[in-house]
């Protein structure tokens, strides 16, 4: 029998990263950049005002109180996007809002809160709008309270200069990062697409959900299980309905897939009973090597690169926790290695130590490493089980969080034993 770790290492082995392509930024959420970018134009890109307010001299509100207001003469407003600005001299201000270019002249913004909004009464709670009251934007403003030099300014380039590093090849490029990117005016970046994953069911006795259940039939739950999975780790995923026991059917149907695919996902069909298609329909040719792995549950396991252009095939158990234990532990790893995050620590899942809780030993079989189900409290630093060992007990996957993991030379474990963790997320 092979290692968890053979397998996997033969899998990352086979499997290079995707080629670059250039995509619009909408479509490149979730995909890894293969090149620094660097800042065109410095953000903010001009000295703006982070308040609504007024643009003011200093000298002008210096001892400003409530008591003593000081009184301005309003020349106009500036607007966010406004251009040909008005230059504020002695004496006077600009009715600023918050975004908008600081004008000539101004060196500091107070807050429309600190006026009176020019109405002539107490302090102000707000403006008013100016195709309400475009009168605002004239007569006289009284300023309650001093401002220092750049008060409520955000000077040009203190967000990022021009020139400097906005994005690092290797990053994955999520909401933030596409903000950065539109902010400095990238409409497009070059990056490793989302792997094209196919997930592929077999069995005769699968029935899709929604449909009537016949004699001896139960539902297709791992291809959307896998499916899910695969856009969990970054890819995007396509479920193929179940296909028959049926070798020549499951070789059309993955030949129909290859044009799509860079990744194939088979579930089933890879033990050694009579039914088992998938290693008939795939062993002949020798692209896929089926083998026996040293681990519970998921040992039977197969891999290789079909097709005239080579595509990873991974073939699964079909037992659902079999097939979805198997997902993480070479599935995943293969979709981060297809976006070219191989030599990322989040590659596979994150692993943690904690103690096992509870009251009872848990047996384990001698020379497999048994992946067991349950949840983790990192405030404890404990994982406790959830469901027993068998394999089709998918009730108990869906309330887990975590993987215990037991080495093969472990045939016992006593509660308060320290286990590998892996967090499932």
């Amino acid at each position: 029998m092979w290692s968890v770790d053979e397998h996997l290492g033969d899998i990352l082995a086979a499997v290079a990263p995707l080629e670059p392509i250039e995509l619009q930024l909408p479509e490149a959420q979730g995909c890894v950049l293969v090149e620094d970018v660097t800042v065109p134009v410095a953000l903010p890109p001009f000295d703006n005002s982070s308040m609504d307010g007024y643009a003011v001299r200093v000298a002008d509100v210096a001892g400003a109180s409530e008591e003593f207001p000081a009184v301005l003469t309003v020349i106009g407003d500036v607007a966010a996007g406004a251009g040909g600005l008005p230059e504020v001299g002695p004496g006077q201000a600009a009715r600023i809002m918050t975004g908008a270019p600081l004008p000539p002249g101004a060196e500091a913004v107070v807050p429309v809160e600190w006026t009176d909004g020019g109405t002539g009464g107490g302090a102000a709670g707000s403006m008013r709008p100016a195709s309400a009251a475009p009168e605002g934007a004239a007569g006289e403003v009284r300023v309650h309270r001093a401002a220092e030099a750049r008060a409520h300014v955000r000077e040009r380039g203190s967000d990022v200069t021009a020139g400097e590093l906005a994005l690092a090849a290797g990053t994955v490029l999520g909401p933030p990062q596409i903000g950065l990117l539109a902010a400095i005016g990238r409409g497009t970046v070059r990056v490793r697409p989302r792997p094209r994953v196919v997930v592929l069911s077999t069995g005769s006795e699968l029935a899709q959900p929604g449909e009537p259940l016949a004699e001896g039939q139960i539902y297709d739950s791992n291809s959307f299980a896998l499916a899910a999975a695969a856009r969990d780790a970054g890819a995007l995923a396509f479920r193929v309905p179940a296909v028959a026991d049926d070798a020549e059917s499951l070789r059309s149907a993955i030949e129909d897939q290859l044009i799509r695919a860079d990744l194939i996902v088979t579930t089933g069909g890879v033990s050694v009973g009579a039914y088992d298609v998938v290693k008939e329909a795939l062993t002949a040719d020798g692209e896929v090597d089926f083998r026996k792995l040293a681990m519970q549950p998921g040992k039977p396991q197969g891999f290789g690169m079909i097709g005239p252009d080579h595509i990873p095939l991974l073939a699964l158990p079909g037992n659902p926790v079999s097939s979805y234990v198997s997902f993480e532990l070479f599935v995943r790893p293969a979709i981060r290695a297809l976006m070219g995050l191989a030599d990322r620590p989040d590659l596979a899942r994150p692993t943690v130590r904690a103690a096992l809780a509870g009251e009872r030993t848990l047996s384990s079989p001698e020379g497999r490493r048994q992946f067991l189900r349950g949840t983790y409290d990192a405030g404890s630093g404990t994982v406790t089980p959830v469901g027993g060992s068998g394999s089709h007990l998918i009730g108990a996957l869906a309330h887990a969080d975590a993987l215990l993991v037991v080495p093969e030379e472990v045939t016992a474990v006593e509660p308060g034993t320290e286990l590998d963790v892996v967090l499932l997320g």
